[in-house]
């Protein structure tokens, strides 16, 4: 039987109690002094047509050539604070621990600069610390 996606095979103590921290914090209410804010990252190709697109007729729709220039690579830094309608996005040449920094310190003192605690939720990818972030 194939599945989406499991657990890792005989998770450990370790990972259920961190899966159950993560599973509470997304059980909170909505709180302006705590936003719960995801966070997360990627990186986009960059391309360029060589042919325009033909015109569409009435009716259709515009029809593009496969054939593509590669115009190189962006990262997209993306908070979002589900509860609140709350969406934040940041386009930066590449993905370095300075860049991550450099968003959170963005959101902490523009867009939740109000805000008491940011409660961040994110993956452990290594651009990201492992420890609390005090400013």
């Amino acid at each position: 039987m194939k599945k989406g996606w499991c657990l890792p095979t005989g998770p450990s103590a370790e990972f259920v109690a961190a899966m159950e921290d993560v599973l509470e914090v997304y059980h909170r209410p909505a709180d302006p002094d705590r936003p719960v804010v995801c966070m997360d990252e990627c990186s986009k190709q960059l391309i360029a047509e060589i042919r325009d697109p033909l015109p569409p007729r009435p009716g259709d729709v515009a029809k593009y050539d496969s054939e593509y220039e590669r115009r190189g690579t962006a990262n997209l830094f993306m908070a979002v604070e589900p509860l609140a309608g709350q969406r934040t996005v940041q386009v930066t040449d590449q993905r370095k621990r300075t860049d991550w920094a450099l968003f959170i310190l963005h959101l902490l003192l523009t867009v939740y600069a109000k805000a008491k605690v940011v409660v961040l939720v994110m993956d452990n990818l290594n651009t990201h610390p492992t420890f609390p972030i005090w400013i």
